[in-house]
């Protein structure tokens, strides 16, 4: 049990790191699956499926034989994976027992050797739900410590990938604002430069200012930036 303990939070670590510097979804999944599949020794294979507006997709997987059995329930429209998903419970279930509620994903499955399976739900953001999936080559199914494990890792995950969105999103604001402040500082500078150059008041600077991006459609900023830059070589 401490070993596993020492596996997890190993795993975590490493999870943690990515979603710190890594700002690309596709690395962040890719490592949250081969952290699951260090985290959890019986897990031979893993992916994530993503479901955003009613579609499914493999948005990450540790093997090709994980997007193929994937695949095969995305196709039939059911299967342990999309019902983690749509009922937020983890599925864990032994592949020969599940001939009878899921054929096709059994015979998927069956191809690639994988006898068992668990998968946990996992919601990145407010629009974007779906599951960890893991694969096992064992047939006796994964125990009640692996889906207890892997609820503990999803849970960290589904919080790291909000908190990660929520410091992109902010970060995006900053930078709209920075942007905002620039642009108005140019704005008010080149109205200023109208203003003693042609002896306007501020009004009748900015009208020409929305007359020249009007007719060059140009925006504004860029204008004002061009009539500072002009002005500033003639000096």
């Amino acid at each position: 049990m401490t070993e596993r303990l020492d596996e997890l939070a190993s795993a975590m670590r490493e999870l943690t790191q990515a979603l710190e510097h890594d700002d690309q979804e596709n690395v962040v999944f890719s490592t949250i699956c081969a952290e699951a599949v260090r985290a959890i020794p019986e897990a031979d294979l893993a992916s994530i499926t993503a479901i955003h507006d009613g579609q499914a997709e493999t948005a990450a997987s540790t093997d090709p034989r994980a997007d193929e059995i994937d695949r095969a329930q995305y196709t039939i429209g059911e299967g342990p994976c999309l019902r983690a998903a749509a009922t937020g419970e983890v599925v864990r279930i032994s592949v020969p027992e599940a001939g009878e509620v899921w054929p096709d994903f059994v015979a998927a499955a069956k191809q690639f050797d994988v006898g068992s399976y668990l998968a946990a739900p996992l919601r990145a953001d407010e629009t974007v739900t779906g599951a960890l999936n893991l694969f096992g080559f064992g047939d006796s199914g994964f125990r009640t410590l692996e889906s207890d494990v892997l609820t503990v890792y999803t849970t960290v995950v589904g919080f790291g990938l909000r908190t990660a969105q929520r410091y992109r999103e902010a970060q995006l604001r900053a930078d709209q604002l920075d942007q905002a402040l620039r642009s108005r500082g140019v704005i008010e500078q080149a109205k200023g430069m109208l203003m003693a150059i042609h002896r306007i008041d501020e009004d009748a600077a900015m009208q020409r200012l929305i007359a020249e991006s009007q007719s060059t459609n140009t925006k504004l900023r860029e204008v004002a930036r061009r009539f500072v830059d002009t002005v500033r070589k003639r000096d």
